[in-house]
């Protein structure tokens, strides 16, 4: 017997899913119509006003020069590459921000739940101290204990002979593959009459910024953490306690797993806010993206251009961040049998 015929889709605005794809086409064609009417209507503005617009003024050479350049770049240099370095300034903090700050919040919140009471108050205090003061005053008052209570550069405090801090900031040893060797040598920072040389050198601004935002967002990591550890029933805490799981195995193997799919979706909050809030860094003087377009709009003229790449680079930041952690929300989801 030949199998009945497939019935065939009609087009028919009383069909759910036809009306749901009319209503996207839609709200798609609107706001690419009020897209477009806002871009027409500030470039006409600006041609009526005499203001030059477009992004050519990237090509031309910047002529200032950036205290912190991972990245090659001089000031005869496009300011294309200006902004390559602020970018790159922006992801540094952003990226070592997130490692720190994981470690540090996660450590905090499983130490609300430590059976000693001096660290759980510790803990407590951490984080109401440090979120309930606002991120900018903490980035203002590292940046000023960094430049106004540390030694001068020339008499720094040290760690072993290898690690100097001081107002200059903080020197670390680095290692050097410029050798060719299967293994590095290491530049090791050398005390001199006037300041630290060698080796990597982390300046008091990137300090600031990475220490404020880091100890600012650990706070709200924490309590992700325990309300996501809190959230595990208690019945699963007490049979890894029979199986004779010590504290830290019952964590590290029933509990934490559990907690995760609780845990993640708002520690991707806190990641994307601790990316956004990176650009209070300019009332410092990092040089981060926000900053070189500060100065860049500032030589140029050019606003809407340069606020629209500081749109568009925390726009991707973001999207890429949240688009990492979905991923892994859906590898670290228990799998139902």
């Amino acid at each position: 017997m030949r199998p009945p015929p497939k019935p065939r889709r009609r087009f028919s605005l009383r069909s759910r899913a036809v009306r749901g794809w009319l209503y996207q086409a839609l709200a798609l064609a609107l706001i690419a119509f009020g897209v477009w009417f806002l871009a027409h209507n500030t470039l006409e503005n600006m041609r009526v006003r005499g203001i030059q617009s477009g992004f050519d003024f990237l090509t031309q050479p910047a002529g200032f020069d950036i205290g912190e350049r991972p990245v090659p770049y001089e000031s005869s240099d496009g300011y294309w590459r200006a902004f390559a370095v602020g970018l790159a300034n922006t992801l540094r903090v952003a990226i070592i921000g997130i490692v720190l700050t994981t470690v540090i919040g996660t450590l905090l919140g499983i130490g609300r739940f430590s059976p000693n009471a001096l660290v759980r108050g510790l803990c407590y205090v951490y984080v109401e101290a440090f979120r309930n003061i606002p991120v900018l005053l903490q980035l203002l008052m590292g940046y000023l204990l960094l430049t106004e209570v540390l030694p001068d550069p020339g008499e720094p405090l040290t760690l072993g002979g290898v690690v100097y801090l001081s107002k200059g900031g903080l020197s670390l040893p680095w290692p050097d593959w410029s050798a060719g060797g299967l293994l590095p040598a290491w530049q090791l920072p050398q005390r001199g009459d006037v300041a630290v040389t060698g080796g990597a050198e982390l300046t008091p601004e990137f300090l600031a910024v990475l220490g404020g935002l880091t100890l600012y967002t650990a706070a709200f990591v924490a309590e992700v953490v325990r309300a996501g550890i809190a959230s595990v029933p208690q019945g699963q805490v007490e049979a890894a306690r029979a199986l004779g799981l010590p504290r830290g195995r019952q964590l590290r193997l029933v509990v934490l797993p559990q907690a995760l799919r609780v845990i993640i979706p708002p520690l991707t909050n806190q990641y994307l806010n601790l990316t956004k809030n990176s650009s209070l860094a300019v009332a410092i003087g990092y040089p981060d993206v926000v900053s070189i377009a500060n100065t860049s709009l500032n030589q140029t003229g050019r606003a809407v251009e340069c606020i629209a790449i500081i749109m568009a680079v925390y726009l991707f930041t973001s999207l890429g961040t949240s688009g990492f952690m979905n991923w892994y929300n859906a590898r670290a989801a228990i799998r139902e049998r």
